[in-house]
């Protein structure tokens, strides 16, 4: 994947919006290209936090307190929470089929936001912005 393709897929995520394309590159130069294999457990509800990932390719399915909630496929991330607080994750990750992502590290995160408050007021914006929308939603019923 290119530097450019995968600014550009990095820019589609809504918590990345607000980012600059220096920003962002910035943001690509902690990144790597991970690879999983079909039934892989990528991420596992209540332990630590290791990354975020961007699927480039390949499908995940999403569960919490042992029940499926969803499936990602390519385009869709996970752990955008743990990667910015740190704590344990939510939910448990398991590839469906052989994945390839774009991961970015929360201590590499973490060190990008600290280094760089510019960055860090840009996702405070897209993090309110999320959260107003949230907060505009009808109740489930």
């Amino acid at each position: 994947m290119t530097g450019y393709d995968a600014e550009g897929k990095l820019a589609s995520v809504d918590l990345f919006s607000g980012l600059s394309n220096r920003q962002l590159r910035k943001l690509l130069d902690r990144a790597r290209e991970v690879r999983h294999g079909s039934g892989h457990e990528i991420a596992t509800e209540g332990q630590g936090a290791l990354a975020f990932h961007l699927l480039l390719d390949g499908h995940v399915r999403v569960d919490v307190h042992g029940r499926n909630v969803r499936t990602l496929g390519p385009g869709d991330y996970f752990g955008e929470i743990s990667m910015i607080d740190g704590k344990p994750r939510s939910a448990t990750i398991t590839a469906t089929d052989d994945v390839k992502a774009l991961a970015i590290p929360h201590q590499e995160f973490d060190r990008l936001v600290a280094d760089e408050p510019d960055f860090a007021r840009a996702l405070l914006g897209a993090l309110c912005a999320r959260l107003r929308e949230a907060e505009t939603r009808p109740p489930a019923s």
